[in-house]
């Protein structure tokens, strides 16, 4: 019984990091970083501020830690699932942005980019951190794909950087709007848009679009 006991409270302290990450997900998301405290971040964990320092010397490290754990992890999977197809770039590209906005448009993720744009100004070494970790990453990773469809025949010559940074931008967008704006707009759909700038935006690096532009 003894040993039940400890085990269970074992995997307690173990499981105390993901506890605080996913409560501080929230507290940012809710209130932004500047007024987001580690009281009310550790409260809503379940555990004391002295255990979150334990294992976050800050509120920045905590931060860090946050956008490592919640967002890195996708952008894994979308590498790997990049690097693995085989077949038409264009299909790829409509899937990565439809998987991308079920995984973390729909969910409190989609808070992030707002909180970091919102309060970057204030806190530049966040926000150049998430630049590097996150932006350029992502736009890499869809970049690539683009430059595959080039060399491929199925795109025309581009720029596939720029080409990118046009393509992540609505998504940027969506998330900025769900998280601002969207309660007083029922009637924009947030998928139905994305869907439509990926096709539109797919039919115009086509190499056999309908029209040139």
């Amino acid at each position: 019984m003894v040993k039940e006991q400890a085990h269970r409270w074992q995997r307690r302290k173990e499981e105390r990091p993901s506890e605080i990450i996913d409560a501080a997900l929230e507290v940012f998301v809710e209130h932004g970083y500047a007024a987001s405290k580690l009281d009310d971040i550790a409260r809503k964990a379940g555990v004391s501020k002295g255990s979150l320092y334990r294992y976050f010397d800050s509120k920045a490290d905590l931060f860090k830690e946050m956008v490592m754990q919640v967002v890195i992890p996708e952008l894994e999977k979308a590498e790997s699932t990049v690097n693995d197809y085989q077949g038409a770039i264009a299909t790829l590209i409509t899937s990565m942005v439809t998987n991308w906005w079920k995984t973390m448009g729909e969910t409190r993720v989609c808070g992030i980019p707002k909180l970091v744009i919102s309060e970057a100004a204030n806190f530049p070494e966040l926000a150049e951190f998430y630049v590097d970790s996150v932006i350029k990453r992502g736009r890499k990773l869809v970049a690539g794909m683009i430059k595959r469809g080039i060399e491929s025949g199925e795109f025309r010559e581009i720029d596939p950087d720029y080409a990118a940074r046009i393509m992540i931008s609505p998504v940027v967008f969506a998330s900025i709007w769900k998280e601002s704006l969207s309660s007083f707009d029922d009637e924009y759909d947030i998928n139905h848009f994305l869907v439509m700038n990926t096709e539109i935006f797919l039919r115009g690096i086509s190499r056999n679009r309908e029209t040139d532009i």
